[in-house]
C-alpha cells in the first residue's frame, strides 16, 4: 500500500460519475482490477488564484484489496437480556444503545419526542403557527437536534480510530461513503432522518426498546443507587444502569437532579446571534469568483475567531456551526422564548449562508443569578430567550437587524429576505443583549470584516439570540468509570452533561458510556 496526493479539478472531484476514474487517470493506473485506488481525503483549497481539489489517497495491489468498511449490521438477540435505561435518542443515546447490543444488553431508550416523521408536523406548527411543542421540536425528539441540522460530522477529537468507527457505523446505515474521506463531511437535515430510522430498525430488530412520546419526571434512588426512572404517565422503568443522555436543551432534567441534591456544576458556554448573508457573497469571498461558484464546487464555509476586549476583560468570539447553503431553524423548547440555530439541506442548495457568531460567557457573568446555585447559567441563557421573544412580539418571530446597522447601533428601518420562515421583527438588538455580548460582538463583527473582504455588510443580517451552543450545566462523573461520583448506576453521558459538542463527538461518549456500563455490571468488552 503507499499513500499519494492528487490535484482534481472541481469538476473532476465533484462530479460523482467521473470521481473515480479521476483518481485512476491522475495516477495513471488502468482500472483493469490490477490495483485498487481508495480516497482518505478530499478537500478543496482556495488559497490560489485557480481552485483545486486535494484528494490522499491509498492505492493498494489487488490480492491486498480490503472492504471500504469493516462494521455490519449483525446484531446478537438482546430481547430477554439484562437491560439498561438510556434516556434521550440523539446520538449519545443511539450509539449507546448500537454498544450495549453488541456487549449483550438490552437498551431501553426513552424519548420524550415523536419519531422523526411524526416529529416533522411539530416543526411544520413552529414554522407556521408559532406553536412549540415542549417535548418534540429542533431540539427534542428521535435523533435529537442532530436530526434536523447540517449533520456536521466534524470533530476536534484526536481519537481518529474512533472517528472512524463512527463514520463506518453511519455508512453501514445509509450515509454516502463519501463522509470516510470528505475534510468536513456532512449528512444534510434531508439525509439524516432516514438514516436516524435505519439505527432505530437495528436497535428494536435486535430485541432493544424504545419509546417514544415518553418524558422522564423523576429518578428512582435507592440507597445512593438509581435503580429506574419514573415517567409522566407513572410508569417506571429499570435496570442495571442509566444512561443520562438528555443533549444540551433538558433544563427539567437538570432542574430534577438539582433538587434530589444530585451534583451538578455551572459550565461556560457561548452566546450571541446567527448572521446570515447570501451564499453567492460567501461564495465569491471565499473563492475569488466574479459572479458564482459554478456547478461543482461546494457551497463555501468559513470559520472566523477574534478576541474581543471589553470592561479590560478579553472575550472570544467565533462563528460556530457554520451552515452553507442553509436555513436559520427557530430552535426553542418552550413557549415564551425565542432560540434559532442553523441547518443545511445535504445539496447545501439554499441561496442563505448563516453562521452563529456568538461569544463565550463565563461563571463570573453568572454571578447575578447566583440564588440559583449551579443552574445560574441557565438562568442568564433563558432570561435572554425570553427576552428575545418579547421583544419580537411574542411569538416565534425573531428579533433582526442589519449587520452594519447592528454594529454601529443603529435601528434598520428594513430587513432583508431571509430563511428563517416564521419571520423577523426589525429591534435594536441592544435590547435583547446583554451589553457585554453585544460589544463583544461588535469588535468581531469589524474584525471579521478585516479579515474577509465584504463580509462586514448592511446586505447582511444578524437573527436573535444563538444561545443553545452547548450545555450550561455539566453533569459530574468519574474520569475512569464515567459514573456520576454520588449515585451510582447514573452514567451522565453526551452534549447534555458537558462530555460533548457534536454528532460524532456525541456518539464516541454514547460508546465510552456503553463500554463504561458493560465494565460495571460485569460484562466483556468487545471489539
Amino acid at each position: 500500500m503507499s499513500l499519494q496526493e492528487i490535484i482534481l479539478s472541481p469538476e473532476e472531484a465533484f462530479d460523482d460519475a467521473r470521481f473515480q476514474t479521476s483518481l485512476y487517470e491522475k495516477l495513471g493506473l488502468q482500472q483493469d482490477g490490477d490495483y485498487w485506488v481508495r480516497p482518505v481525503k478530499r478537500s478543496v483549497d482556495a488559497r490560489g488564484k485557480k481552485i483545486v481539489v486535494r484528494v490522499q489517497c491509498e492505492v493498494f495491489s489487488s490480492s491486498h484489496k480490503k472492504p471500504l468498511i469493516t462494521y455490519t449490521r449483525n446484531y446478537p438477540d438482546v430481547q430477554n437480556a439484562r437491560s439498561v435505561v438510556i434516556v434521550g435518542s440523539g446520538p449519545a443515546g443511539l450509539f449507546a444503545a448500537l454498544r450495549l447490543i453488541e456487549h449483550g444488553i438490552k437498551p431501553v431508550i426513552l424519548e420524550r419526542g415523536a419519531d422523526v416523521r411524526a416529529r416533522r408536523r411539530d416543526l411544520a406548527a413552529i414554522n407556521k403557527e408559532h406553536i412549540v411543542n415542549p417535548d418534540s421540536n429542533y431540539c427534542f425528539g428521535e435523533g435529537g437536534s442532530g436530526t434536523y441540522s447540517d449533520g456536521k460530522l466534524y470533530t476536534r477529537s484526536k481519537k481518529r480510530g474512533d472517528v472512524a468507527r463512527i463514520m463506518e457505523i453511519l455508512v453501514a446505515h445509509g450515509a454516502k461513503e463519501e463522509i470516510l474521506f470528505d475534510a468536513h463531511p456532512h449528512i444534510g437535515t434531508n439525509k439524516l432522518p432516514k438514516l436516524i430510522e435505519e439505527i432505530r430498525k437495528s436497535i428494536l430488530g435486535a430485541g432493544g426498546e424504545i419509546h417514544f412520546n415518553t418524558r422522564v419526571t423523576d429518578f428512582v434512588i435507592t440507597d445512593n443507587q438509581l435503580k429506574g426512572v419514573k415517567t409522566l404517565s407513572g410508569e417506571i422503568f429499570s435496570g442495571d444502569a442509566v444512561i443520562l443522555a438528555t443533549g444540551h436543551s433538558a433544563r427539567d432534567i437538570f432542574e430534577l437532579l438539582h433538587v434530589h441534591k444530585i451534583l451538578i456544576e455551572q459550565k461556560p458556554f457561548a452566546l450571541g446571534l446567527r448572521v446570515e448573508h447570501a451564499q453567492q457573497l460567501i461564495d465569491r469571498i471565499q473563492y475569488h469568483c466574479p459572479v458564482n461558484r459554478g456547478p461543482y464546487l461546494p457551497a463555501s464555509s468559513y470559520a472566523l475567531v477574534h478576541q474581543a476586549t471589553v470592561n479590560g476583560q478579553q472575550r472570544g468570539v467565533f462563528s460556530f456551526c457554520m451552515c452553507p447553503g442553509g436555513f436559520i431553524v427557530p430552535a426553542a423548547t418552550a413557549p415564551g422564548e425565542v432560540v434559532v440555530n442553523g441547518m443545511s439541506p445535504s445539496r447545501r442548495d439554499s441561496r442563505f449562508a448563516n453562521s452563529g457568531i456568538v461569544v463565550s460567557v463565563s461563571e463570573e457573568d453568572f454571578k447575578p443569578y447566583s440564588q440559583f446555585g449551579p443552574l445560574a447559567g441557565m438562568h442568564f441563557q433563558a432570561e435572554i430567550e425570553q427576552r428575545a421573544c418579547s421583544v419580537a412580539g411574542g411569538t416565534q418571530m425573531a428579533p433582526a437587524q442589519r449587520l452594519v446597522d447592528f454594529v454601529e447601533s443603529k435601528f434598520s428601518a428594513s430587513l432583508l429576505d431571509t430563511s428563517y420562515q416564521p419571520g423577523l421583527k426589525s429591534v435594536d438588538l441592544k435590547e435583547v443583549l446583554p451589553k457585554f455580548i453585544a460589544e463583544s460582538l461588535r469588535q468581531g463583527f469589524k474584525n471579521f470584516g478585516s479579515k474577509m473582504k465584504s463580509y462586514l455588510t448592511n446586505e447582511a443580517q444578524v437573527v436573535g439570540v444563538e444561545s443553545r451552543t452547548s450545555s450550561p450545566v455539566r453533569i459530574p462523573r468519574h474520569r475512569e468509570t464515567l459514573e456520576h461520583p454520588q449515585v451510582k448506576g447514573l452514567f451522565p453521558c453526551g452534549e447534555g452533561a458537558g462530555y460533548a459538542g457534536g454528532i460524532v463527538s456525541a456518539a464516541m461518549d454514547g460508546e465510552r458510556c456503553a463500554e463504561a456500563v458493560c465494565l460495571m455490571i460485569g460484562v466483556k468488552h468487545r471489539k
